[in-house]
C-alpha cells in the first residue's frame, strides 16, 4: 500500500511518510560516492535508486541534453545532462494561433508535470498567456478549453491503469503568489481542475488525488481542496510555514505532503538541516495524519548535507508530539 494513503485519510499512521527523490544530475555529479550515501538510508531509497546503470537508463526523455518537440509541438532545449529542459519555442504566437491550434492525437494516457496551467504557458510563452488572461476575451477561454479537452481523453485513457493515488504536477505560483492572482484563477481553471479530479473519482470511486504543486500557492490551497484534490504538495519557502499553518490547520485541515526547503539545503549546517525539519514536523504534526515530508536532492547539495537531512528524517517520522 501506498505509504501516503494513511496520511491521506487521517488515519493515524504509525509514522510521518517520508518521500526522498534524488535528480539524475545528482547521480551524474557524485556517482559512486551518493550511491554509497543512498545505501545507508534503504528506509528511504530502494535498489533501483542506487544502480547508476538503471538510472542512466531511466532518464527521463526532457532531462537529456538536447532539444526535444512535444505533442503540442512545444519545443523543450536542455544544456544540462540529468536536469529537465525548458520550453524555447512556443507553437502559439498570437490569438489567431489559438483558434488554429489542434488538440493532438495521442492517446497514452500520459499527463506531464505541468498539464494545465503550464501547458497554457507552454503553448503561448508567459508574455502571451498573460495578455490573454489580462484581456479575458475568447482566445483564452478557446485555449482553456482545448487543453481541458486533452487533458480529460488522456485521463480517459489511464483510468484503467491507475493506482489508489493518482499524483499530478502542475505548478500554479510563483515565488510571492499566483502571476494571474486568485480572482482569475478561481474563474477560468478551479473549473478545470474540478472537472479533471471528478472524472477521476466518478469512476475510480476511492481514488485518490495528489497535487505538486510549486510556487506559492497558499490562497488557492483551499479551493484545490475543494476541486477534490485529497493531498496537495506545496513549497516550504515559497508559502511559508506560517501561512501553511494558518491554511492548512487552522483554517480548515488539508492533507500537505511538505516539500522541505531543497533552498536551504545547499549552503545550511547540519545543525540548521535539522532545525527545519524538527520546525516543520512540530509545526504541522496532527497525530490523526494529514502530514508527509517530501524531499528532492540535487548537485550543487553537499553530500554531508544531504546526510544530515536524511538524518533528521529518520529521526522525526517517529515524532508524537
Amino acid at each position: 500500500m501506498d505509504p501516503l494513503i494513511p496520511a491521506i485519510l487521517m488515519q493515524s499512521p504509525d509514522k510521518i511518510p517520508v518521500s526522498v527523490s534524488i535528480l539524475p544530475a545528482a547521480f551524474l555529479h557524485y556517482g559512486q560516492e551518493l550511491v554509497r550515501l543512498a545505501s545507508q538510508y534503504p528506509q528511504f531509497f530502494s535498489k533501483d535508486m542506487m544502480d547508476l546503470e538503471q538510472i542512466a537508463q531511466c532518464i527521463p526523455e526532457r532531462y537529456h541534453a538536447g532539444r526535444h518537440v512535444d505533442e503540442w509541438g512545444c519545443v523543450w532545449e536542455n544544456i544540462q545532462e540529468g536536469m529537465e529542459a525548458i520550453v524555447t519555442h512556443h507553437p502559439v504566437q498570437s490569438e489567431a494561433d489559438v483558434f488554429a491550434l489542434q488538440i493532438p492525437d495521442n492517446r497514452d494516457g500520459r499527463l506531464p508535470h505541468g498539464f494545465m496551467y503550464l501547458r497554457l504557458l507552454d503553448l503561448c510563452g508567459f508574455e502571451l498567456a498573460m495578455e490573454l488572461f489580462a484581456e479575458e476575451g475568447e482566445a483564452l477561454c478557446t485555449l482553456i478549453d482545448k487543453v481541458l479537452q486533452y487533458n480529460l481523453i488522456q485521463l480517459e485513457a489511464a483510468l484503467s491503469r491507475m493506482s489508489p493515488v493518482v499524483y499530478l504536477g502542475d505548478d500554479l505560483g510563483m515565488q510571492t503568489g499566483l502571476a494571474i492572482g486568485p480572482h482569475k484563477w478561481r474563474k477560468y481553471l478551479q473549473p478545470c481542475y474540478e472537472r479533471m479530479f471528478a472524472l477521476i473519482k466518478q469512476h475510480k470511486p476511492g481514488a485518490l488525488v495528489y497535487l505538486h504543486s510549486d510556487g506559492c500557492i497558499h490562497e488557492i490551497m483551499g479551493d484545490l481542496q475543494d476541486c477534490g484534490a485529497d493531498m496537495i504538495n506545496p513549497q516550504y519557502r515559497a508559502n511559508g510555514l506560517d501561512n501553511l499553518v494558518r491554511v492548512c490547520r487552522k483554517e480548515r485541515i488539508i492533507p500537505i505532503n511538505l516539500d522541505l526547503d531543497r533552498q536551504l539545503f545547499p549552503w545550511a549546517t547540519p545543525q540548521q538541516l535539522a532545525a527545519h525539519v524538527q520546525e516543520c514536523v512540530e509545526a504541522l504534526y496532527l497525530k490523526e495524519g494529514g502530514l508527509g515530508l517530501s524531499v528532492e536532492f540535487n548537485f550543487e547539495i553537499p553530500l554531508q548535507n544531504m546526510a544530515a537531512v536524511l538524518d533528521a528524517l529518520t529521526k522525526y517520522q517517529h515524532y508524537r508530539g
